[in-house]
């Protein structure tokens, strides 16, 4: 059995579409039409821009979005998966592959994303940062014992996980993770404190874009960041695409329930390689591979 994965902000890199657009028609037609969908030339940046280009929020996350659709589209026939999962903003990726939203709403939910945590990152300093080398429920433990807000917001993998919060409770609870025994607790070059309370104004003003989109059943079931479940009820589907904002990303819990549920072979879809990793260091016993187009 096999699950296409599709990645989240980080993964971008100067140039990642150049190989698309050069091989397929396809592709160019999509990069195009979401210059007209966004009104502004992503495929140029996605093309030609550099890395500072593609830092900004705003391109960030439909130029991942853009090369993930794309890649799964000309796969074409060899796109045939038995589940499906997303990290963060690759949930988008994900179901617009899975047919559930069409290529036009998902890429203006992932721009009306971007635009609404950009404007709750204006409305307090938050940031995030990466804990290696402790237990989950430790780094749970010493979060719960901060003051102020932070959180577990990215289960990435067995020994790293990224907590999220406002900028002086991750200060404070980096010494403290360290103190510990945490091999690095690091605080991350992030705008915001993206997957944590933090976000609730973005949450707010994404849920009336998602509730008036018309979702459908995905071809396969899709594994949510949010219950780290297999979901193929639109409303459902709706509900944890809107939760997901402020609740944290269940990526190893993700994988482990796939892992569970028979599947073997997983092929990440879009820019990078990061999932691939993540997956590798969760089981060993799976094949982990990027797409073949």
């Amino acid at each position: 059995m096999k699950a296409y994965l599709f990645p989240g902000q980080g993964s971008q890199f100067p140039g990642m579409g150049k190989d698309l657009f050069d091989r397929f028609e396809m592709a160019k037609e999509m990069f195009q039409a979401s210059d007209e969908i966004l009104g502004f030339d992503l495929s140029t940046i996605l093309l030609e821009g550099t890395k500072e280009d593609l830092q900004q929020t705003r391109v960030t996350q439909p130029a991942i979005y853009l090369h993930s659709v794309v890649t799964a589209k000309v796969m074409g026939s060899d796109f045939q998966p038995d589940a499906l999962a997303g990290h963060s903003l690759g949930e988008f990726s994900a179901l617009t592959a899975a047919d559930a939203i069409d290529f036009e709403s998902g890429l203006k939910l992932v721009s009306q994303r971007a635009e609404a945590m950009q404007k709750a990152c204006n409305l307090s300093e938050g940031t995030m940062a990466a804990v290696l080398g402790l237990e989950d429920n430790k780094v749970e433990e010493i979060c719960q014992q901060t003051a102020g807000v932070v959180v577990a917001a990215n289960y990435n993998c067995p020994g790293q996980l990224v907590i999220s919060g406002s900028l002086d409770a991750i200060t404070s609870a980096c010494e403290d993770l360290k103190a510990a025994g945490a091999r690095r607790a690091l605080v991350l070059p992030v705008g915001g404190a993206f997957h944590s309370p933090l976000m609730e104004p973005a949450r707010t003003e994404l849920a009336n874009a998602i509730d008036s989109t018309n979702f459908s059943a995905p071809l396969c079931p899709i594994y949510q960041n949010t219950t780290a479940t297999a979901v193929s009820d639109p409303e459902e589907i709706q509900k944890n695409l809107i939760a997901q904002l402020t609740a944290p990303v269940r990526w190893t819990q993700s994988v482990n329930a796939m892992i569970e549920a028979g599947i073997t072979n997983y092929i990440e879809v879009g820019p990078g390689k990061v999932l691939q990793g993540l997956v590798r260091k969760i089981s060993a016993e799976v094949s982990v591979s990027g797409a073949e187009i």
